[in-house]
């Protein structure tokens, strides 16, 4: 096939690992353009498909997104015109949608999802009785409560106050550690387990104190959770990791010298109301290696007894968890604030007081520390997501007021070679869409990318916010 007669051409051979949008079996390579883009090709696999209504496609060559001309390409990449280039295609990302937004008494530090897709739910026995619509979220403020919504934007849970067993102080994190579990953290010092249910009855449910964790000398800023190992990690402002049992029998009593100046010596539960106490737990081991605050800490996704830490002191360690022994240290030129995990690309990425995102490959036998950079914010990157349906994506929460999505194989290239290009930018609804200087007043400090519910983020406007939409993000896993 040959599509117009332009001066210089390049024959091209289309390809896609999507079934429901492959191509005929007897389309052979095709003669196009050099100076075709995405939106030419675009509508070239229209055409072959024979679709009534066009489908936007990207194109992928080595892996990477084209974003630019074939002339370019062919050009930047020192390929002759007479190669054929072999091009996937893949139904290209929709924009996310505002789809509400939760209003707080003051500013929300961190979120999570509850839903049949998210991972409390995968490692739960029971089945999760949540059919569509009605997915829950968590909702973390500095107000020192813990909230439960709906997608309606009821509140169906909420934790108690201070002086019924509730956090002190503002809390920095919080998870579904199952659905019927709830973990957070704050700038107590504490880690606590909450017990969670729903009554039917219009108002909230309190969630029910099940355990406080004591083992920091200061505020406890990010947590990550194992269920299926009854297993918590904790990263705190005191330059240290804490791993923890969420099963009572299994911790240690909780050190006399972490434990409030007003509880009594030895005292191993905390009255709570006048029939209440809560046990109190110390942690199965902390560990030591970071020399400034640790911003965040995760399980490593193949293998629960190994973690990674990312700290102000420049440094991601890998810990092995059962000899509480730091194995590897990749030093970085600025403080990370945020962790997530590519496992299938082995690769982690890193969020930075610099505005941009460090892609690292972990292993002892990678022989460079930074894979890739990720560049587009424009102040520090707090928070970070994968995608739960793409092996490349992921979503990226930051102080400069807005939420961006990513892609690592969408790519350009400027003086210091390829670094990733974002593939969308979210901004807070509370700022009419309307971006702010430096994020004041907007800024973004947490978010999460759930498949059912869509990415769900939180910040200093005093809201959860809600983007979603099918095809967000990443096309594909391939």
């Amino acid at each position: 096939m040959t599509i117009d007669q332009p001066s210089s051409q390049v024959r091209v051979h289309l390809v896609t690992l999507q079934p429901d949008i492959a191509l005929p079996e007897n389309t052979g390579s095709v003669l196009v353009n050099t100076n075709f883009r995405r939106y030419a090709l675009s509508n070239l696999v229209n055409i072959i498909l024979e679709n009534e209504k066009p489908v936007p496609f990207d194109f992928l060559i080595n892996g990477t997104f084209l974003r630019s001309s074939l002339d370019d390409y062919l050009s930047q990449h020192a390929i002759s015109s007479e190669t054929t280039l072999n091009i996937e295609y893949v139904k290209a990302a929709i924009p996310p949608v505002h789809l509400a937004s939760f209003e707080h008494d003051d500013w929300v530090s961190s979120v999570d999802v509850l839903s049949n897709a998210s991972p409390a739910q995968r490692w739960a026995d029971q089945e999760y009785v949540g059919a569509p619509g009605h997915e829950r979220i968590l909702s973390a403020s500095y107000d020192g409560l813990l909230r439960v919504w709906d997608l309606s934007s009821r509140v169906t849970a909420t934790s108690p106050s201070s002086g019924n067993g509730g956090h002190v102080s503002s809390i920095k994190a919080a998870k579904f550690f199952s659905p019927s579990q709830i973990a957070s953290s704050s700038t107590d010092r504490t880690v606590r387990i909450w017990k969670y249910h729903e009554n039917s009855d219009n108002p909230p449910t309190v969630l029910s104190p099940q355990m406080e964790l004591y083992g920091h000398r200061a505020s406890v800023d990010a947590i990550a959770i194992h269920q299926p190992s009854s297993r918590l990690l904790s990263a705190s402002a005191d330059h240290s990791v804490c791993l923890w049992s969420t099963k009572k029998s299994d911790a240690p009593a909780a050190p006399e010298t972490s434990l409030p100046a007003n509880t009594v010596r030895g005292a191993k539960r905390r009255k709570v109301g006048p029939s209440v106490s809560t046990p109190r737990r110390g942690a199965l081991s902390s560990l030591k290696s970071h020399s400034a605050p640790v911003s965040a800490v995760i399980f490593a996704p193949n293998d629960p007894t190994v973690a990674y830490s990312t700290s102000w002191d420049h440094a991601l360690k890998t810990w092995d968890l059962p000899t509480s022994t730091p194995v590897d240290t990749r030093s970085t030129s600025h403080a990370l604030l945020s962790l997530a995990a590519l496992p299938q690309l082995n690769l982690v990425a890193a969020g930075t007081t610099a505005r941009h995102i460090t892609l690292i490959d972990p292993r002892t036998s990678a022989t460079s520390i930074v894979a890739m950079t990720l560049r587009g914010h424009g102040n520090s990157v707090v928070s970070l997501a994968t995608d739960p349906n793409s092996t490349y994506g992921l979503a990226s929460g930051s102080h400069d007021g807005t939420c961006r999505v990513w892609d690592v194989r969408s790519t350009k290239t400027d003086k210091d070679g390829p670094v990733g290009q974002s593939m969308y930018s979210i901004r807070r609804e509370s700022a009419g869409g309307e971006p702010k200087a430096f994020g004041d007043g907007v800024k973004v400090f947490g978010i999460i990318w759930d498949s059912d519910v869509g990415i769900v983020s939180a910040g200093e406007d005093k809201r959860v916010q809600i983007n979603g939409g099918k095809n967000i993000g990443s096309p594909a896993r391939s």
